[in-house]
């Protein structure tokens, strides 16, 4: 068996088997699926989760070493997270066309240089959503356009003070824990893309 070999089809004693599906819920924003599945054992069970259509992160990087960041009230939390700039994708969006808009529309910023980083899946026991992280450099500044219920604060802060608040729980918004330590490794040079 190959440990990294993930699809459902090279691991029947793992895999789950849909038999019937139904949405529960239907927003403007995020559907709940109810689904009934098979398990391997035979016996059926039910499934919730969150039908999400993705988003992306990005890691602003300039010249200097420092990051841009935002401030941002989080209401199912209801408190201020220190996180990178993100966004959801459109449908039929490129992952990186949004990322750039959302650069753009959250600071103002745009970038020369793009990366692929990686995706994450910040929540697979109750969501598919994906996250698309970028690395940005060569910032330029300019404008920003927030979206009309769009409130946020951006500055720049050193990685290693990004790292120090993950550390001290200052920064617990999993796609920014994420990017800080996939930055750490790009500027020690340990991690190619």
């Amino acid at each position: 068996m190959n440990i990294l070999d993930l699809s459902p089809d090279q691991n029947p004693q793992l895999a789950e088997i849909k038999v019937d599906s139904h949405r529960a819920y239907h927003g403007s924003f995020l559907q709940v699926e109810k689904d009934t599945v098979k398990l391997p054992d035979g016996n059926l069970v039910t499934r919730e989760y969150i039908k999400h259509p993705g988003a992306v992160v990005i890691l602003p990087l300039f010249d200097d070493g420092s990051v841009l960041m935002e401030r941002q009230f989080r209401y199912p939390l209801n408190q201020v997270f220190l996180e990178f700039p993100a966004g959801k994708i459109d449908p039929n969006e490129d992952s990186l066309v949004c990322a750039k808009r959302e650069l753009k529309e959250e600071t103002g910023y745009t970038a020369d240089h793009w990366e692929f980083v990686c995706t994450i899946h910040n929540a697979i026991a109750y969501a598919d959503e994906h996250l698309d992280i970028y690395l940005a450099r060569g910032l330029v500044a300019g404008d920003a356009k927030l979206d009309d219920e769009e409130f946020l604060e951006t500055f720049t802060a050193p990685v290693s003070d990004v790292l120090a608040w993950v550390r001290a729980g200052k920064i617990t918004d999993v796609k920014t824990v994420i990017g800080a330590f996939w930055l750490d490794k790009i500027l020690k040079q340990e991690w190619q893309l």
